[in-house]
């Protein structure tokens, strides 16, 4: 028996076949549905394939960009267990809900969030729970959060190929993947990982975006590469997806995080990535 009769076919397999609709290989949708009061544009993950590479820093720095657009946003915490997203933007109340759901709460600038912070009672208690509950929390954000009218929902994904991963990539309708990377020798490896996902599950990569870059010396304006040589362009030519912008070790954004004044922040480091939106 050949690997696609035991594994069934590929929803790329089923989109030519004049026999999709009858096939009893033709793969399940898994996607759960979104809440009634949520009328959502686009989902867009953000991913890596490890940790400490900014991602949620990009996450919240493309949402800021959508909202300089007079996009309406929201942003969607998965990674459940470093939530950062809320104190990014100063929030600190927790959720409020009514029978019909939750309701997310808004940034100054009218972002609205969901975290699993803004459910626990003291924001610094660990959330330790095992695989399949954090996923199951993740969907209930898409399933029981009241979204109302958004243009793009960013959902900041936690790092790597796990459980909360997968459970997205099957249960929301992700439009596209954004792969946050940085400039060390193991960027190939890791960059692949997260790409071959996203593949896997049949979700378009719009490209890289490459944090911690470069260093701007104060006082002569070199750029310094603290982190090594950068290798994201060989790997987003072998992989034939564009860079979309790579981003500094910038005082002025790091400054915005600690202060708590994301919500102030026009991240122009990834102008680009507003166009693959």
């Amino acid at each position: 028996m050949s690997e696609e009769q035991q594994n069934g076919c590929s929803p790329s397999d089923c989109a030519g076949c004049a026999h999709a609709d009858s096939c009893s290989s033709k793969p399940q949708d898994m996607k759960e549905p979104a809440n009634p009061f949520s009328h959502i544009g686009k989902v867009i993950a953000v991913v890596s394939g490890k940790g400490g590479v900014g991602k949620s820093m990009v996450t919240a720095s493309l949402a800021r960009l959508m909202r300089e657009q007079g996009f309406s946003v929201g942003i969607l915490d998965a990674d459940i267990t470093g939530p950062s997203i809320p104190k990014m933007y100063g929030i600190h109340e927790g959720a409020k809900g009514s029978e019909a759901g939750m309701f997310p709460c808004e940034a100054k600038d009218g972002t609205r969030i969901m975290s699993v912070n803004l459910l626990l009672e003291n924001e610094s208690d660990p959330v330790i729970w095992r695989g399949p509950v954090i996923a199951g929390v993740v969907t209930q954000f898409w399933t029981d959060v009241m979204w109302g009218d958004l243009d793009y929902l960013f959902v900041d994904m936690p790092p790597g190929t796990g459980d909360v991963p997968l459970t997205v990539f099957q249960s929301l309708p992700v439009d596209g993947v954004m792969i946050v990377t940085s400039p060390q020798d193991l960027v190939q490896m890791i960059v692949k990982k997260a790409y071959n996902m996203a593949k896997k599950m049949d979700i378009p990569v719009l490209g890289i975006v490459e944090n911690y870059s470069y260093l701007v010396c104060p006082d002569c304006g070199k750029k310094i590469s603290v982190f090594g040589e950068s290798h994201v362009d060989e790997v987003a030519e072998e992989l034939d997806i564009p860079v979309l912008g790579k981003m500094p070790i910038d005082a002025v954004l790091a400054e915005a995080v600690e202060n708590e004044r994301f919500s102030e922040v026009s991240n122009e480091y990834l102008a680009a990535a507003v166009n693959k939106f």
